[in-house]
């Protein structure tokens, strides 16, 4: 049974920093795509970054240049650098996996879904 699990969530200022991790109860880590999702309030959920298997990533253009999303296959966790966080950064950021994904930025082929962690930048 797959099981994601994120932390890192928090509420920062704007200009601020933080690293959210997703921790995946997964046999074969190795053969998932991982994503990072959000969806703040009023609003769907919509596609932040991912990274395929051998480390090949994708970013909305919003992030660009501020997000950073990693995984360490010998922890099974994929993390989510945040930094010069804004106030429209601020939702529920959600940790989601694809078997043998590409790492897409659609959200219908990602299987699992983790539970979601509350960011919120204060301006």
């Amino acid at each position: 049974q797959v099981r994601l699990v994120e932390s890192g969530g928090g509420l920062v200022q704007a200009g601020g920093s933080l690293r959210l991790s997703c921790a995946a109860t997964i046999r074969t880590f190795n053969n998932y795509a991982m994503g990072w999702f959000r969806q703040a309030p009023g609003k769907e959920r919509e596609f932040v970054a991912a990274i395929t298997w051998s480390g090949s990533t994708k970013y909305v253009d919003s992030v660009k240049g501020r997000f950073t999303i990693s995984r360490d296959n010998t922890k099974n966790t994929v993390y989510l650098q945040m930094g010069s966080l804004k106030p429209e950064d601020t939702a529920v950021y959600y940790c989601a996996a694809d078997h043998l994904g590409s790492g897409t930025a659609q959200i219908s082929p990602y299987e699992f879904w983790g539970q979601g962690t509350q960011v919120t930048v204060s301006s």
